[in-house]
């Protein structure tokens, strides 16, 4: 069964940002099940401190070709935000036209995803324009695009890049056992006793 979105943005009520992007900053999303944050590789750990202590490391690197890779991309992406479906058609088609956009400073800053006869730029996309539009809803909501302008939006510069290389950072953390947890572990114990 799909998950239902519940989405917070208004398509015909967006604030527009037309000289700065608001997403360069690093990010953070608070979902059901998990925190995630994103930003550059030097915003993810704090560099006054160098706050990473006690933590085992486990890394793999594994190769792709390009196609495989964009999937994986996309894939690790759409999990991270816990995306629905719809969210992560859209997201491909957003890959897709990200791709095609020219860079400037190592990533395109903005893209343009004009609607027009079947699709973006009038290329089918798959899917009618009221679905692009519930996928284009939850991307904005969770801080992958912001609008720059009716047609145009500014990309995260860190969900989306042009680069050979990603990493998935999955860091487990224990949990602390809750007062009511403490109290019954002592109940317990005294009645092995």
């Amino acid at each position: 069964m799909a998950r239902a979105y519940k989405p917070k943005t208004h398509l015909d009520k967006l604030q527009y940002s037309p000289t700065v992007n608001p997403l360069v900053a690093p990010q953070q999303l608070k979902t059901k099940r998990r925190l995630v944050k994103s930003g550059r590789s030097e915003d993810l750990v704090n560099p006054a401190t160098g706050e990473i202590t006690g933590v085992a490391a486990i890394h793999q690197i594994e190769e792709r070709d390009d196609a495989e890779f964009v999937k994986v991309f996309a894939a690790g992406v759409a999990a991270s935000y816990e995306l629905t479906k719809t969210a992560q058609r859209v997201f491909q088609v957003v890959l897709d036209q990200y791709q095609r956009t020219p860079m400037s400073r190592g990533y395109a800053d903005a893209i343009e995803l004009f609607w027009f006869g079947d699709g973006i730029e009038g290329r089918d996309v798959g899917m009618k324009e009221d679905t692009f539009k519930k996928g284009l809803r939850e991307l904005l909501d969770k801080g992958f695009l912001s609008p720059k302008s009716p047609t145009s939006f500014w990309t995260n510069p860190a969900l989306f890049f042009k680069g050979d290389r990603v990493l998935f950072i999955k860091e487990y953390r224990r949990r602390k056992p809750s007062a009511q947890d403490e109290l019954e572990a002592r109940g317990q114990q005294r009645l092995e006793v």
